[in-house]
């Protein structure tokens, strides 16, 4: 039977699963399994339940939202508590407090439902089923992965996991296999699901060709096209169906173009009364809500406007926003500086940020394409010194920013203010602290005159989770 023929039969039970209670949509299937097979999936079944009283659903609930069964004000205490004990090593001991203000951690005005972008995997279920569509609990170093619906999860948006269990229902009904591991063969990877202010979805699904030809990937992504348009996936309304073929765990649009199958090739969010398009792979932050307050935060940190009566004075300058991807950060701080220069690696980003400098009006935003630790250094000779002043804003991912990034920001003079975004400052970020904070240090090439933490603001981009994003400012 062709899989559109069967999208036709099931459409009907996916409809009636869809109207069911959240808490009644975790696991769908229009398979009917042979008796045998379901009989080593109960067998599967008990083997792996939890042995700590806890049912999946609380299970994954603890792995992904740890601070779900606290209050909201409870949650920002304790994370309050948690920066500030991270903080006290830049004070030499991890018993004092740190030397600078720590300010109540900012929450977040959106508190569940708040992602924006959710990646969901493939695997074994509960009942054994590989073509599973969900979060894990488990390792795969122990060998202990289960895939658990991510329907009952409060960060989760209801369209987020909506399209999950289409998905699910759609690679049950496919004749190829899910790809759990690359070796072990298979084709359905994970899907991401991206969602905008404005209502609108983006679906991205991962592929391995393995030894599939060009031809044959056309027919399974023509079903896929089908099955979210005109069959019982078209409940999930996708505004924009990707799909990226990769026999890697991840792959950049350079590597591994993504390929528009349906709908729209960009999406669109605004903050602080800016317009941003943001494409497949493009980095945004997750909580768009409370990604206002974070980047309020960052403008008026970079560029704090003074008050004269009734009017703002602009700060002036040279704003430089390493890791800036679709360039929001300098875009949103552009009205009060002279000029903004950003760096990105990813050159998709960095087209969307000239394309949002465009979008919005603003004509002092210059984006470099490049790895910061590459093009950073060679900038800042050939900036010297900069009328107004230069201040740096970097917000790079969790693995902080390159040694050479460090020392280039450090050995520069005219840098007097400095901006830091982290979402984990206890990891790689500490080094970073430390470098711009520590004495000049011959052998490390760090010859600047060390900066000093003034003032950190945690913000609350993650609710239930005990991460939030810490600003923190550094000067000299």
């Amino acid at each position: 039977m062709s899989l559109t023929a069967a999208c036709s039969r099931s459409a009907m039970s996916l409809s009636r699963t869809l109207f069911y209670p959240r808490s009644a949509c975790l696991l769908f299937s229009t398979n009917i399994s042979p008796a045998g097979s379901q009989k080593r999936r109960r067998k599967r079944q008990r083997e792996a339940a939890p042995a700590d009283g806890l049912s999946w659903e609380e299970r994954l609930a603890d792995a992904v939202t740890p601070l779900w069964r606290l209050s909201y004000d409870q949650q920002l205490e304790l994370k309050h508590d948690h920066q500030q004990r991270i903080l006290s090593q830049l004070s030499g001991s991890a018993a004092a407090k740190p030397s600078f203000p720590v300010l109540p951690v900012l929450p977040s005005p959106v508190r569940d439902g708040y992602r924006n972008k959710s990646t969901f995997s493939v695997n074994r279920g509960v009942d054994g089923n590989p073509k599973t569509v969900g979060l894990y609990v488990g390792t795969a170093r122990k060998g202990n992965i289960v895939c658990v619906s991510a329907d009952h999860l409060l960060n989760m948006p209801e369209k987020h996991t909506l399209v999950a269990r289409c998905y699910q229902d759609f690679i049950r009904l496919s004749s190829l296999e899910p790809c759990l591991l690359f070796h072990t063969g298979g084709h359905w990877r994970e899907v991401t699901v991206r969602t905008s202010a404005q209502g609108h979805t983006t679906a991205i699904v991962y592929f391995h060709p393995q030894t599939l030809s060009a031809e044959e990937v056309a027919v399974h992504k023509a079903e896929l096209v089908d099955y979210f348009t005109r069959g019982p996936g078209s409940v999930c309304q996708l505004d924009s169906l990707f799909f990226q073929e990769s026999a890697m765990t991840r792959c950049t649009h350079e590597e591994s173009p993504y390929q528009l199958l349906h709908g729209r090739p960009y999406m669109y969010e605004e903050v602080l009364g800016f317009r941003f398009r943001v494409s497949a792979d493009a980095f945004f932050q997750v909580n768009p809500a409370a990604a206002q307050v974070l980047y309020s935060t960052v403008r008026d940190l970079c560029a704090p406007a003074a008050e004269d009566g009734a009017t703002q004075r602009e700060a002036g300058g040279t704003l430089l926003d390493v890791c800036c991807g679709t360039g929001a950060m300098g875009i949103i701080a552009s009205p009060r500086v002279d000029r903004v220069i950003g760096v990105e690696l990813i050159e998709q980003a960095v087209r969307d940020a000239a394309h949002n400098a465009a979008l919005n009006n603003v004509t002092n935003c210059q984006f470099l394409p490049g790895k910061a630790e590459v093009v950073l250094p060679a900038l800042m000779t050939r900036l010297g010194s900069v009328a107004g002043g230069l201040t740096a804003v970097v917000n790079p991912s969790r693995a902080g920013l390159h040694p050479r990034v460090v020392r280039a920001l450090r050995n520069h003079a005219a840098i007097r203010r400095l901006v830091y975004v982290s979402c984990k400052p206890d990891g790689e970020a500490m080094r970073n602290f430390r470098e711009l904070c520590c004495a000049p240090d011959e052998e490390k090439k760090l010859r600047g005159p060390a900066f000093s933490p003034t003032l950190a603001v945690p913000v609350d981009m993650f609710p239930h989770t005990p991460h939030c994003e810490l600003v923190l400012l550094f000067e000299r």
